[in-house]
């Protein structure tokens, strides 16, 4: 490659620190396949259990057809919020975790960075973790260290060219997903569909699952993978050419396929007669080869969830390569993944959605209410304690009515309902109330300020 072309490649690559203007290059086609391939996860077949199972007890709850109403609605309202939180992005410039500076000031941002930060690695961790176990039963068993290591070491090498990695997306890697998927539908189809308006559980002998109480729980399971998302969603949309296709390609291609994805991976649910989690894949006619590019391509969310770790970091130290800290946290999560397991999947959902969807609650109403162009993205931005108080007013109505499955923080937010008598409805949905509740207090919170300054 010449010195020219090697300059032009550095010109349309992501910038290495904050100090540095990110390059608008993404159309709407890169970011709709980066979105698409985000959507595709092989979380969509190993955690569709979750959403027929919104508990803690580990039997089904609801019928495959709940299961699937309950992923459209949580799929679709997550893809809206992910469009919401991609627009500030592309109108600034500046990556997600900066952005916060104009939301609750430079110092106070440091705190939802320091919690992305950690939900990423954990994301980053288990995306391995997954891998591992896919490739394991891809290949008849092997050593699992190995495909591990693997997958991490491809992540990291994914994270020092991101946006020439998006567009390889693009041309490449979409392709053969959209071959796969459509192909792994025919083959399950073939095989015919057990009744869906039954639960596949050991308790479920009735139509449509067996408590339907638990629905919202069950939408908000699948919303929570959309709004993992929503934090990290500006670090890619800073680079799109327009704010309007950030919009488009992030609530549009992400909902689409991570339907289609959570829709299939019920389905294999349906017809897995205990030959492990990805068996019906390998099960079907070329199986083995179409799941394997599934496999493979697993790695962009990992990848994703690694430069996004990295971005968010140097909202903390900005002038830090953001090419060292990629190569240290591949290898952080690779370590983590030889080490630990899926077990408290559910509950890490749960109090991921249980932070950021009220925090996207705040973003949108402030930026898109109040700001109007105004937002101060500074090192020096001053404090807005009243949008931390938004923020943890939408956090609140979150756990009430979801406290979730992680320890000692869901004993204390169940002493808190039996203090204020509180009983959960059953259609209550936790991200929706918690999501509103958040914006309305934003909104007041701005407007009492707006008038404050205008006396």
């Amino acid at each position: 490659m010449s010195a020219s072309s090697v300059a032009d490649a550095e010109r349309h690559e992501a910038p290495l620190t904050l100090d540095e203007p990110a390059p608008k290059v993404l159309s709407f086609w890169d970011q709709s396949a980066f979105w698409a391939n985000l959507g595709v996860s092989l979380f969509a077949f190993s955690g569709a259990y979750t959403v027929l199972a919104p508990n803690t007890e580990g039997a089904a709850q609801i019928s495959i057809a709940a299961g699937i109403l309950a992923m459209i609605i949580g799929t679709i309202v997550g893809g809206l919020m992910l469009g919401l939180a991609a627009v500030p992005g592309a109108k600034t410039g500046k990556p997600a975790m900066v952005l916060l500076r104009g939301l609750f000031g430079a110092k106070l941002s440091y705190l939802p960075t320091v919690l992305n930060i950690a939900q990423l690695i954990g994301w980053g961790t288990f995306e391995l973790i997954v891998i591992g176990s896919a490739a394991e039963e891809l290949f008849g068993g092997g050593p699992r260290w190995l495909y591990v290591v693997i997958a991490g070491v491809l992540t990291t090498v994914l994270t020092i060219w991101p946006l020439g990695s998006v567009r390889m997306l693009r041309r490449f890697v979409t392709v053969g997903v959209v071959i796969a998927l459509i192909w792994f539908y025919i083959q399950f189809f073939r095989a015919g569909i057990p009744d869906l308006t039954t639960n596949p559980g050991p308790e479920g002998d009735g139509p449509f699952g067996v408590d339907w109480n638990l629905f919202w729980i069950a939408t908000d399971a699948a919303l929570a993978v959309s709004i993992s998302w929503v934090p990290v969603a500006a670090d890619y949309t800073r680079h799109s050419r327009s704010s309007a296709t950030a919009f488009g390609a992030a609530s549009g291609a992400y909902a689409v396929t991570q339907i289609i994805a959570y829709v299939l991976g019920l389905f294999a649910l349906a017809l897995a007669t205990g030959s492990g989690t990805y068996g019906p894949f390998l099960q079907v006619t070329l199986g083995a080869l179409f799941f394997f590019i599934l496999v493979f391509r697993e790695a962009d969310q990992s990848f994703a969830n690694v430069y996004s770790t990295a971005v968010s970091i140097q909202n903390l130290v900005p002038r830090v390569d953001r090419r060292i800290l990629s190569i240290g946290l591949g290898t952080l999560i690779t370590v983590l993944a030889l080490l630990l397991n899926m077990e408290n999947y559910f509950g890490f959902l749960g109090l991921i959605g249980s932070v950021f969807v009220p925090l996207l609650g705040v973003l949108v109403a402030d930026f898109f209410l109040r700001a109007k162009g105004d937002w101060n993205t500074a090192e020096d931005a001053p404090p807005r304690w009243g949008m931390v108080f938004a923020w943890l007013a939408g956090l609140s109505v979150y756990q009430l009515i979801n406290p979730g499955d992680a320890g000692v923080w869901t004993e204390f937010w169940v002493n808190v309902q039996e203090r204020l008598h509180f009983t959960k409805q059953a259609w209550m949905s936790a991200s929706l109330l918690s999501f509103l509740a958040a914006a309305v207090v934003a909104w007041l919170v701005g407007r009492v300020a707006t008038l404050r300054k205008s006396a």
